[in-house]
């Protein structure tokens, strides 16, 4: 499927199966002492963004080997109606580190929906030339690629606790709140390592249930701080050259925002950084890491009356709760 067609599918099931019964004026916003909502707006974003998926094996007998892309700075737009959030992003020519890419490629892809205190995310990464560092020499093979798909499924157990406001700003946090959220999280990965005499494919499994914390302060009117972490444990299943192993995975994430939102109108920036270790061999070890980094500004508009009409209609005759 296109990019342009998967995002079409999302936001019409979006509309479809998180819809809110109106009766009379359209309701644009919501607030208690807590949380302002915009349930009829659509929130658009631009955005610049710096992700990528590396891996470090670490092998008691031949020592450490990482295998570092031909990293892309990307530019993109993210859309959120009611409960759904997609972005998707490119990454063009003109921006500096891109001018020289050896043929490398990424294609990163983020989508987000709620299901009342229920949080789905999915992932996907897709990557194509690596370096390969080996003690003081570094390496480029641009045959080598990597395609990881995955997410996770949480639980928000604080009301008074927005997380739409630091991923997808279609809610604003009006005063401190924090929650613990549990949550599992679960990625397959293969990677191809095509290089000289080697070619061979390493397929990964993981799962862990990753309990989290985050904190939205509100250090002054219109300014948001995030700040949050999960750790977890779980298991990983590695399959290469027909061996296969079974081993213990941790993961931790670590996540900071920082947005200005005036009226309909905000800008911030977003960091984490993902880390899962787990063994494929008794002798060797697996790092693997997703850095993210993104700049954003965007805004918030009324959703035309049809849409919100439509979505209304749908929602009534699938008898689906908000």
């Amino acid at each position: 499927m296109k990019p342009s067609s998967l995002i079409l599918f999302i936001l019409f099931f979006s509309i479809s199966t998180n819809a809110q019964e109106t009766t009379g004026a359209i309701i644009y916003d919501e607030r208690d002492d807590y949380i302002e909502s915009f349930p009829n707006r659509i929130t658009a974003r631009l955005f610049y963004v710096n992700t990528s998926n590396s891996f470090n094996l670490n092998d008691k007998s031949s020592g450490d080997v990482k295998l570092i892309p031909n990293k892309q700075d990307r530019i993109g737009a993210s859309v959120s109606f009611r409960a759904i959030s997609i972005s998707y992003s490119i990454a063009p020519d003109f921006l500096a580190e891109n001018k020289d890419n050896n043929d490398s490629k990424l294609f990163s892809l983020n989508l987000r929906t709620y299901f009342g205190k229920w949080m789905q995310t999915l992932d996907l990464y897709q990557e194509k030339g690596f370096f390969i560092a080996y003690e003081n020499n570094s390496l480029y093979y641009p045959k080598i690629k990597s395609f990881k798909i995955g997410g996770s499924t949480s639980y928000i157990l604080n009301d008074k606790f927005s997380f739409r406001a630091i991923a997808s700003q279609n809610e604003k946090q009006l005063q401190n709140a924090g929650s613990f959220i549990p949550g599992i999280v679960y990625y397959y990965t293969k990677l191809d390592l095509n290089m000289d005499s080697l070619n061979d494919d390493m397929y990964l499994f993981d799962i862990a249930l990753s309990p989290a914390y985050y904190y939205n302060m509100v250090p002054a009117k219109n300014l948001l701080l995030l700040a949050g972490i999960s750790a977890g444990i779980g298991l990983n299943y590695s399959n290469s050259n027909e061996k296969s192993t079974t081993s213990l995975l941790t993961e931790l994430n670590l996540k900071g925002t920082l947005t200005y939102d005036l009226s309909n109108i905000y800008l911030g920036a977003h960091y984490s950084y993902l880390f899962l270790n787990h063994s494929t061999e008794h002798s060797t070890r697996v790092n693997d890491r997703i850095p993210f980094f993104q700049v954003f500004i965007g805004y918030r508009f009324k959703a035309p009356k049809k849409l919100v009409a439509k979505a209304d209609k749908i929602n009534s005759k699938i008898n689906t709760k908000p």
